[in-house]
This record gives structure tokens, sequence and C-alpha cells, in this order.
């Protein structure tokens, strides 16, 4: 399947999208054009699902920065919370800039179908987002207890209380997954803000790129779709809204 092939499957969910490959290229080379700084002082923190499909797809050119410190458990959510948070700004070149890519993730198979992939060296189709895709069920099947929340399962927990608490919104909704993640990415977009503003940075900016990734089949790749891309400066406090830069389909 050709290049454009591909993102006409996923555009037809996310008019935005870019391949992952793409949507690190057109970062690095702002952060290089517009910050004048190098991806080796920056260092860069996800918060994106544990899943393995993510490191498999993981674009190489990303490994140019520094890191990535791991912030995201099932589906992106910062489980490492303020902690962690604080333990990554520590880590940041003083001359250079954290840059924080978040969000939730879910699959599109290259026969359209939403919330599967077909993973390397499998002969059927997989979940994707696995969690996102148990915490609907439950929703589905009301068997969601509000504020359940549980040591041995504390993740999906949280996960199914993000859900819980948009219960209608996303059952009315026409794919019901779709919004679901469209709700996960809200929760985790205020987490990160609220860690944003309660951590302390010694260094030139804050990166901040908030997205849906999509997952695809092994021959097919990833894909990011933008939600939110902004740089702070530290020194005068403002924040600027570059999205447009990763909205040039």
């Amino acid at each position: 399947m050709k290049k454009r092939e591909k993102l006409e499957l996923i555009r037809k969910h996310y008019p935005n999208a870019l391949t992952t490959i793409d949507y690190i290229n057109k970062i690095i080379d702002y952060v290089e054009e517009k910050l004048d700084l190098e991806p080796s002082q920056i260092i860069l923190a996800d918060s994106i699902c544990s899943d393995d499909v993510n490191s498999i797809q993981y674009p190489a050119r990303a490994l140019e920065f520094l890191g990535p410190f791991k912030m995201g458990g099932l589906d992106g959510f910062p489980f490492t919370g303020l902690s962690g948070m604080a333990a990554f700004a520590s880590h940041v070149p003083d001359d250079g800039a954290v840059f924080i890519y978040y969000g939730p993730h879910i699959g599109i198979s290259k026969e359209g179908a939403i919330g599967e992939i077909n993973r390397h060296g499998q002969n059927s189709n997989s979940l994707c987002c696995g969690a996102a895709v148990g915490a609907l069920n439950k929703l589905i099947h009301d068997v969601i207890q509000p504020n359940n929340i549980t040591e041995l399962d504390y993740q999906m927990n949280i996960i199914e209380q993000i859900l819980y608490k948009e219960k209608e919104k996303i059952l009315s909704a026409e794919i019901p997954l779709f919004e679901a993640t469209e709700v996960i990415y809200e929760a985790i977009d205020k987490r990160i803000q609220e860690l944003i503003a309660s951590t302390r940075y010694n260094c030139k900016y804050v990166i901040v790129v908030g997205a849906i990734l999509i997952n695809s089949d092994s021959d097919i790749g990833s894909f990011s779709s933008t939600k939110r891309f902004e740089v702070i400066d530290l020194k005068t406090g403002i924040r600027e809204n570059v999205i447009s830069i990763l909205n040039q389909v």
C-alpha cells in the first residue's frame, strides 16, 4: 500500500493525521529552525500507552532526543504523576527544552476496522487499544461501579472511571470507541496541563504536543492526529500555539 493510500485510510476518521515519521520530522525541523535547538538539547517524555506496538512503531528519529522518559501507562494516562514529571524535569539540559508528547492510541486496520490491528507474526487481528476496548465493553454492559479503584487493577480502573463519567456521550456516539478515545484524550490533556503547572523546569522551553496516536497493521505503521502543539517560553511565560505546523497536510 502506498503512502497516500495509507493516509486516505486513516484520514477518513482523522483528517489532519500524518505518518508518525513525518510528524517527528516536522517537530525536529521546528525546534532546529525556530527555537535554534538541536534534538540533543531536548529531553523527551512521552505519555502514551505501554502497548508494545507503540515501541515497535516508535519512529527512529525520535531517538535523536534525550530519553524518552516514560510517563504513560494504560492508554497513555500519565500514571507517573507529579513525581514522574518532577524527575523528568530535573534531567533537562540547562540551555535546552523539554518535549512532552502525550495522548491515547487507537487501532485502524487496513480493512478500516476501528479498534483492531494486525500485529507482526499474527494471523488474525487483535485489539488496540485493548484497555480502552475493555473499559468500553464494561461501560456498555453497565458493570463499571462508580469510584471503584483497586490496587490490583489500578490503571484499568482509572480508565474505566474516565469513561464512566462520560457514559451517555460515549454510548450515544456513532462510533463509541472513537468517542471514548476522545474522552480519554481530554482526561490526559487535563492532567498533563496540571502537572506542567505544578512543575519547575530549569531550561528555555517546554514543548507540549497532544495527539491521538493511531496504530495500523504491522505493514502500514502509525500516525498522529494533533490536538495541541504549544511552546512555553520559560523566560517570558508566553505560551505560543503553533499547531498549524502539524496541521499542514
